[in-house]
């Protein structure tokens, strides 16, 4: 199925309701990941959404709820456990002065994130095949992003390392997560908790920020 004249008009309508301004360039490519999501996902099960009817709402707009998080600050980003891409490429293509960084530990994946890249031309975007315990950058990313990745303390312990007393750590999530917030670290603290509306989405949305106190 090839993306339509509806899907474009869901994602223009749906990205004015988050208040966030898409260009002429930003909306092609955000169809064009959408085709490309669409193409791979028979062949690679990218995502669990089978039916491309529901892939606007619940992938590019659900990863477009949190750009004026990400346009808080920051110049360096990385998406832990990016999968088919989300939010990572969409943040990509919404802040073209930025750097992200995509990490998944499926070769399948990381194989489709870098025909993405190629395909869309997004020079601000690596993609990075392994664990990321295992990933040692050369330097603390300003913001560590995450959806439906892990557990909060999972997300905290595996990327402990790729951050500092600066960083802050983005976690998407479904319903409030409560007893994952109790398990928390202790070198770790919620810093806000905010309700995502996403146009489209029925379900609950959350993002928390987390930071690190050393």
């Amino acid at each position: 199925m090839a993306v339509t004249d509806s899907h474009a008009l869901e994602l223009s309508r749906g990205a004015e309701q988050l208040g966030v301004a898409l260009d002429a360039s930003q909306q092609r490519r955000l169809l064009g990941y959408l085709a490309l999501l669409i193409k791979w996902n028979k062949a690679y099960n990218l995502t669990a959404v089978r039916d491309p009817e529901e892939m606007v709402s619940r992938h590019l707009l659900d990863s477009l709820s949190v750009v004026p998080f990400v346009a808080d600050g920051g110049e360096c980003w990385l998406d832990v456990g990016s999968g088919g891409g989300m939010p990572g490429i969409p943040l990509a293509i919404l802040f073209p002065d930025r750097h992200f960084t995509l990490l998944d530990s499926n070769g399948k994946k990381t194989r489709f994130l870098t025909q993405v890249k190629l395909e869309l031309g997004l020079s601000n975007l690596d993609v990075v095949h392994g664990r990321v315990e295992a990933f040692t950058p050369e330097r603390p990313f300003d913001g560590i992003c995450s959806r439906a990745f892990s557990a909060l303390d999972d997300f905290a312990n595996w990327t402990r390392h790729l951050g500092d007393a600066s960083t802050r750590w983005l976690a998407m999530k479904g319903v409030h997560p409560d007893d994952e917030l109790q398990a928390l670290p202790d070198d770790f603290r919620l810093a806000a908790t905010h309700v995502l509306k996403v146009p489209g989405c029925q379900g609950q949305r959350h993002l928390l920020i987390l930071r690190r106190s050393s």
